[in-house]
């Protein structure tokens, strides 16, 4: 693979679920929450999904780990479908790609002591010998920040940004190309966050890691990420590089999201107008016709309650779906 080439690239991809029937004779009703999906990220960079609770991010993103099934579309790393992979090729592939969880607090084995936790990708991907997994532990020990005489202490005996220190060794265990990282810090302390958010950064300059970010704080997304893609009701809304979505967002809802992040610079606080919108948003199970923020929408016309707007090119780096953007 080239040093151009996209580390991961999505095509179209759907994520539906089948729910309960609601009468005997009628089919089953199914919520599509990620509809349409695609999107592509450069090798050693950092892409956020942002959005709402609901919109479809951390579904994507287990998609993307083959953790739930996808009803179609394409998954690319590299030159490897992800999509087409089963069984053992699957489990071997996993190597490559590696999860960081949301909760530090129910995503490690209480049973296990935190060295055997970091050692677990090792184990099951039958990589190296035991003698130098145990050495491979003591460095991801080190490398997180952890010290050598807590490697055989439980779970419980940490704190929050220490056990999701574990979880981070346990990630990169595997030397994986791209890491996943779910709302990695959203349960933890604000000190902490950023901690863990320095942490992360300089283990992608160390190892040269390429993420993809989940998160619903964009504080956190404009600390880290180099490109951003916006996800409503589980469409691609806006995806621009950082610079150019927090200056120039051209999304309604991007820039209701904007608006709500508070800042310390007395300037931009001056600048900057909150935003606030009325309405419910549709039902995900039935979907209206036109584009899904239309209900909400401030500066919505007729034509958004009928035609969906496609996500097309505005700029070099910026995809809008919004037929208000010129």
């Amino acid at each position: 693979m080239s040093d151009t080439a996209p580390m991961l690239e999505l095509h179209d991809v759907e994520v539906c679920f089948d729910l309960k029937r609601t009468n005997f004779f009628g089919a089953a009703p199914q919520l599509r929450a990620v509809d349409g999906v695609s999107l592509s990220l450069q090798r050693g960079q950092t892409m956020a999904i942002v959005g709402e609770s609901g919109s479809g991010k951390t579904t994507l993103a287990l998609a993307i780990a083959r953790l739930i099934p996808v009803t179609r579309g394409k998954i690319l790393m590299g030159d490897v479908d992800l999509l087409g992979l089963q069984g053992e090729s699957l489990r071997t592939h996993r190597q490559h790609m590696q999860f960081i969880f949301q909760d530090p607090y129910s995503s490690l084995n209480p049973r296990l002591r935190a060295h055997a936790i970091v050692r677990e990708p090792l184990d099951r991907l039958r990589i190296g010998s035991v003698e130098s997994r145990n050495n491979r532990v003591q460095e991801l020990f080190e490398q997180v920040g952890l010290r050598q005489d807590q490697l055989r202490l439980f779970p419980h005996q940490f704190s929050g940004g220490q056990r999701q220190r574990i979880g981070i060794a346990r990630a990169i265990a595997s030397s994986p190309s791209l890491v996943i990282c779910d709302e990695p810090v959203s349960a933890l302390d604000v000190g902490v966050q950023a901690q863990i958010l320095n942490l992360l950064r300089r283990l992608q300059k160390d190892l040269n890691l390429t993420y993809l970010f989940i998160s619903h704080d964009l504080g956190v997304v404009q600390h880290m990420c180099d490109s951003i893609a916006v996800m409503y009701m589980g469409k691609i809304v806006e995806q621009a590089d950082r610079e150019s979505l927090f200056n120039d967002p051209k999304h309604p809802y991007t820039q209701v999201l904007l608006s709500a992040v508070p800042s310390a610079d007395p300037n931009r606080r001056s600048r900057q107008r909150r935003i606030t919108i009325s309405g419910d948003a549709p039902n995900p199970i039935d979907l209206p016709p036109g584009c899904r923020f239309a209900s909400r929408c401030p500066l919505v016309v007729d034509q958004c309650r009928t035609d969906l707007p496609d996500l097309r090119v505005v700029d070099r780096t910026h995809r809008v779906a919004c037929h208000l953007v010129e």
